[in-house]
């Protein structure tokens, strides 16, 4: 199994629409691609910054083949969609994990 993991440094300006517009376009945007299983979406809880909050999206595959897949196909323009709303109020770091058995 493959986590891929974006954090999300929100602007509390624009966190309530950030949330808003996560649940209901970009994540079903991400999920509807058929490449993840599974997903969830976190808020941190203890954020160094009183001005920002933290959010991790996760997306689990079954294998970095499907992962490959959604990085060549889809990532980019999902990528510019986020980028292009809300530029440098929503900062956005990828990792990519696998589970250990």
């Amino acid at each position: 199994m493959i986590l891929y993991n974006i954090t999300f440094t929100v602007s509390n300006e624009i966190e309530e629409d950030f949330v808003q517009w996560m649940k209901g376009t970009h994540i079903p945007d991400i999920f509807a691609t058929g490449l993840f299983i599974e997903h969830k979406f976190f808020r941190l809880l203890n954020s160094p910054d009183d001005n920002v909050t933290n959010y991790s999206v996760q997306f689990f595959a079954e294998n970095t083949k499907k992962l490959i897949e959604y990085e060549s196909r889809f990532a980019t323009p999902l990528r510019y969609e986020t980028q292009a709303r809300y530029g440098e109020k929503a900062l956005a770091f990828r990792t990519l994990m696998e589970s250990v058995d």
